[in-house]
């Protein structure tokens, strides 16, 4: 097929889509990528880009991304936020057409972290290439605006909703990363039209990968280390980590490591001084090459997620890298993610933003024997390799988009 993927983040930021391009390529797919210029997490454009202008480059030597003007998030607030979501439908609208001029699709995939509002260059890409659009939605709106607390009026979320529904109507097909998706999109979409598609990770090589630095190398080899690996934001719930590391200070041989950096990395780091945690280590960013070695030397790995009804519809990402991993899984958040975990016996739960039951979950499953936390690994790479291997989901993907190419998904 050749497909054509609209998404406001791509590689070199770290995000799942990347791996789904390569293995859509790797079965024989032509792939063109319509994208910004790399600014997440940090909000400061990546090196060797400009925020201006329209660029081309290859990603891995054969496949056309092309690069539209971005307002860069900056260090965050609603202004540069809400300019960044803007400039990429706007620039998407006058740029892409012309960018794009002369190619052919057989089908245009949007992949939606927030915002949902990215949907719309593709919708007037859908009408002027003639091609049936898929949205892979990964975030609901206006549930998350709300939940995030980034919108509070009612009449605003209303209106949200009222352009979630326009542009849910503009598709042909939604593509829902978790089953319980399918409900809040069946408010605003036909159910005839809503497909489950799971996010996935690619089954990790051993070619090119990096040992972790050797400080944390020290702390991953001489103690029980509870690894949380991602953004590190609002939603994430680190209060609760925070509190939980706390909790458990007196336990000198556990501690808990922060590898990744966001909108709370100041935060936490002093809240790290000011409660005098040296259990909790925050070494910062590191490439993907690099999490293997850390997550191989980790006693488990840690998800957690604000206490918010919408965020217990979803399945963060990392659960699928946390199960690639063959480790054991520690779940701090509520509903589908919860359920994965404790189906797979990869690992345990506890209710989102409970720290003593994250804190008595930590100690019990360190209290465990190395054969007990190496058989949960196993039942977790086991369900990984069933529901959420890229190259399997790749193709389901790529399958889904030829029936509604066909007129018949």
């Amino acid at each position: 097929m050749r497909i054509l993927i609209v998404t406001q983040y791509f590689w070199p930021e770290s995000f799942m889509i990347n791996d789904v391009v390569k293995a859509l390529v790797k079965q024989g797919h032509q792939v063109v990528i319509a994208t910004g210029k790399p600014n997440y997490p940090e909000g400061k454009v990546f090196a060797g880009y400009r925020a201006n202008g329209i660029q081309r480059e290859l990603f891995d030597g054969e496949t056309l991304v092309v690069r539209i003007p971005t307002w860069p998030r900056k260090h965050g607030g609603a202004k540069n936020l809400i300019l960044n979501y803007l400039v990429f439908v706007l620039a998407g609208m006058f740029c892409l057409p012309w960018a794009l001029r002369g190619l052919k699709f057989d089908a245009i995939l949007v992949y939606a972290p927030s915002p949902i509002t990215q949907t719309i260059p593709a919708i007037l890409l859908k009408w002027i290439k003639r091609t049936p659009l898929a949205l892979w939605v990964q975030d609901l709106w206006p549930e998350s605006l709300q939940a995030t607390g980034f919108v509070r009026n009612q009449k605003a979320l209303s209106a949200v909703g009222y352009m979630v529904y326009w542009i849910y109507k503009g598709c042909d097909l939604l593509l829902a990363q978790s089953k319980a998706f399918i409900a809040p999109l069946n408010e605003y979409a036909n159910c005839s039209k809503i497909r489950y598609q799971p996010n996935s990770f690619p089954e990790q090589s051993t070619d090119a990968l990096v040992d972790a630095p050797t400080p944390l190398l020290a702390t991953l080899e001489s103690k029980f280390c509870v690894v949380f690996a991602g953004n590190l934001g609002q939603v994430q719930a680190l209060d609760c980590v925070v509190d939980t590391a706390e909790l458990l200070k007196d336990h000198h041989d556990i501690s808990i490591v922060l590898v990744g950096s966001g909108s709370k990395s100041e935060w936490l780091i002093q809240q790290k001084q000011k409660r005098g945690l040296g259990n909790l280590e925050l070494p910062g960013r590191f490439s993907m090459q690099t999490m293997p070695s850390i997550f191989n030397r980790a006693g488990a790995l840690l998800v957690s997620l604000e206490d918010d009804p919408i965020f217990g519809l979803t399945v963060p990402s990392k659960i699928q890298a946390y199960l690639a991993a063959g480790k054991p899984v520690l779940a701090s958040l509520n509903g589908e993610g919860a359920q994965v975990v404790l189906e797979a016996k990869a690992g345990l739960a506890s209710p989102a933003g409970d720290s003593a039951a994250l804190a008595a979950n930590i100690l019990k499953i360190k209290a465990m024997t190395s054969e007990e936390r190496a058989k949960m690994g196993s039942h977790g790479k086991s369900y990984f390799l069933e529901y959420f291997e890229t190259e399997s989901q790749a193709r389901h993907l790529a399958e889904t988009l030829s029936a509604m190419s066909k007129g018949t998904p």
